[in-house]
């Protein structure tokens, strides 16, 4: 597998980014991604239809280009008691992976996500959590839910907290682009300063720039060869 930059959180225009899937990842491979995950806004409404576009492309790109792609959704300003269905539902539909919107200081998100978000199994990644309780951390790191470092601008005003949080719960870290236009998308250098931004040490940063993404990549192709037997 090429071992570029790893990205588990975009967008394309079937939500609110501005280019096409195929659009998307052909930028993202001349960036020198290895990795993508295509991880439109979704709602109980979309997100069939959303996922089965999705598919197409990642399918046809990942062939052409020989870069890995992530079919996924990220469940935005949901009701927090629908978190646990509409991610099982989007599973079941064959969603690689599945983020959750979490309580970005920026957003009216609801409170309860987050905790929604990390109390479910099959929550991958809580994006941007915001001011993530000390409770909340913990219900992440036993239930492996990997907490966000966003390269966005807004949700990355709390990164700093987050970073402190995990790293006293020993929650899992991921740095992402959260991008909507290419020009949000990751350059290896930009990765960097955004986990030093975070406050992250220089073996912190090693853990979450290199083992963080191959950890959440055998969880996902486990998750894979587990529904395909």
């Amino acid at each position: 597998m090429n071992e570029g930059i790893a990205d588990f959180h975009t967008h394309t225009f079937l939500s609110d980014g501005v280019l096409s899937p195929c659009e998307l990842i052909r930028t993202g491979v001349a960036c020198g991604y290895g990795q993508i995950a295509l991880t439109d806004h979704v709602g109980a409404g979309s997100m069939e239809r959303v996922l089965k576009e999705l598919k197409a492309d990642c399918q046809l790109a990942a062939k052409a280009w020989g870069i890995k792609t992530w079919v996924g959704v990220e469940l935005t300003h949901v009701p927090a008691q629908a978190v646990p269905f509409l991610a099982a539902q989007a599973k079941s539909l064959g969603a690689d992976l599945v983020l959750v919107h979490g309580e970005t200081i920026t957003e009216p998100v609801e409170t309860g996500t987050n905790r929604a978000a990390v109390s479910c199994p099959d929550v991958d990644i809580l994006a941007h959590p915001g001011l993530i309780t000390p409770e909340e951390t913990r219900l992440a790191a036993e239930n492996g839910v990997f907490l966000e470092i966003s390269a966005r601008r807004g949700h990355a005003y709390a990164n700093g907290h987050v970073a402190r949080m995990a790293r006293e719960a020993g929650a899992e870290l991921i740095i992402n682009s959260d991008s909507h236009e290419p020009r949000d998308l990751l350059t290896a250098e930009f990765r960097r300063q955004v986990g030093i931004g975070a406050g992250l040490s220089a073996t912190e940063l090693e853990k979450v720039l290199a083992e963080a993404p191959r950890k959440l990549c055998w969880k996902l192709e486990g998750r894979k060869k587990a529904n395909y037997v």
